[in-house]
């Protein structure tokens, strides 16, 4: 009697799969297992241009034998049963400042249109003879000031710019900055840096606003007479320091440390012809940590008190932040995504000297912040990359940048017959 049941159970379900498969709609291959063809199409463009041949032909005279080989390449480079449809188009200005598009050449193996099931995908060409600009703003525009000052100075040696000279690294700085600022002028020696820091301009610039890049590194230049006499005190150059730091809050000046501890040295070689630093580089005198210490509180206006506390850190390899590596797409500067930092500014100093860290580049680690410019919430700024040697100058212009960051201006770009628009249309024949 079971064995009935069981074969009446299986009778029925069998019957019932079989009525539901004579009546069901499968779908059909396509359906199951779509080609992306706007991926498809992409891709195949992207072939066909892989080694330019597609931009080269389609600036081609429309008789000219390339089309048909452009149409080879395209038929070979899809599946047999895709259709397709390539048509060029010339880009065109109108009057009123507006884009058409002029059609060209088409290429097919599809007559009339590919129909509702077909995608596509485009590509602008550029011809190889046209060259785009980009116009940067000046920096300056918008708050007046904009003069860049380059430390270039003869007559001071630099130390912790290993493999550079302070010529060399000044080279590097007007290549990669000039374009931003107003006015570009190469501070040469150090009674020029004494007139600048007099308030007087060198060419007539303006001297309010303006950035001062030190290329000595972790030394300064200082110039004779007022500055080395009201400078010294008690056996040390920090009290010169104090003064620059006062300068560069009376002017509202950006300084900028290139590496290193800032400060840690005065340079000239005139003033020092036997005095060495410790390490064989005449021509200058150790100030030690009391150097940054007298800068922060000339910025910050507090009275001068010699402090030799040494007072940056050494975090070791830091990365740079999402910002930063933002700004580095923007403006086409690429430092490496990583440095080791061993003179790190410590975050206790903007409580202190009423500072702020803007445009950081790099992630603080713990209470060190070891690439940023330190505001002062009344006037000038400090940019300290707390790097080791040698230094990567494309970290101090990042900097400046992200602190001030200027637009780029696009060229617009109206000439005719300089840009063609590519547009691969694809569509699967067949079931």
């Amino acid at each position: 009697m079971r064995s009935i049941e069981v074969t009446i159970v299986i009778f029925i379900i069998a019957s019932a799969f079989i009525l539901a498969s004579f009546f069901a709609v499968l779908p059909s291959p396509r359906e199951v297992s779509p080609i992306n063809l706007r991926q498809l199409a992409l891709t195949t463009l992207q072939m066909l241009d892989a080694k330019g041949d597609l931009s080269a032909t389609v600036f081609k005279d429309v008789s000219d034998s390339a089309w048909g080989e452009l149409q080879i390449a395209l038929a070979a480079s899809l599946p047999p049963n895709v259709a397709y449809n390539l048509t060029v188009y010339e880009v065109r200005p109108n009057e009123s400042g507006r884009f058409i598009y002029v059609p060209v050449k088409s290429l097919s193996n599809a007559e009339g249109s590919l129909g509702v099931g077909s995608n596509f995908a485009s590509y602008l060409m550029t011809s190889s003879n046209v060259t785009f600009r980009v116009v940067p703003e000046k920096i300056g525009e918008r708050i007046g000031g904009g003069t860049l000052y380059i430390l270039n100075c003869s007559d001071a040696y630099g130390w912790w710019i290993t493999g550079y000279t302070p010529f060399s690294l000044a080279m590097d700085v007007a290549r990669m900055l000039s374009s931003y600022f107003q006015t570009t002028i190469f501070i040469q020696n150090t009674t020029q840096l004494g007139q600048l820091l007099n308030g007087t301009s060198i060419q007539g610039e303006p001297v309010q606003h303006a950035v001062i890049v030190n290329t000595v590194g972790e030394a300064v230049p200082i110039p004779q007479g007022y500055y080395m006499t009201e400078g010294y005190d008690s056996g040390s150059y920090a009290k010169y320091c104090w003064l620059l730091g006062q300068r560069v809050r009376q002017y509202n000046w950006t300084w900028v440390s290139i590496v290193g501890y800032p400060l840690y040295y005065v340079s000239n070689t005139q003033a020092f012809p036997t005095s060495q630093n410790g390490y064989g580089i005449y021509g200058m005198r150790m100030v030690g940590a009391a150097g940054l210490n007298a800068f922060l509180q000339g910025i910050d206006n507090q009275p001068y008190t010699y402090n030799s506390q040494w007072i940056t850190g050494s975090p070791g390899v830091v990365y740079m932040t999402d910002e930063a590596r933002e700004d580095s797409n923007y403006y086409g500067i690429y430092p490496s995504e990583y440095q080791t930092a061993t003179r790190a500014l410590p975050s206790w100093i903007q409580s202190t000297y009423h500072l702020t860290a803007t445009a950081s580049l790099y992630e603080p680690v713990g209470q060190w912040i070891p690439a940023a410019t330190f505001k002062h919430q009344t006037s000038g700024a400090l940019v300290a990359i707390g790097f080791t040697r040698p230094p990567d100058i494309r970290v101090t212009g990042l900097a400046l940048l992200s602190y001030y960051h200027p637009r780029i201006y696009r060229e617009e770009f109206k000439a005719t017959n300089t840009s063609r628009l590519v547009v691969l249309q694809l569509a699967l024949m067949g079931g």
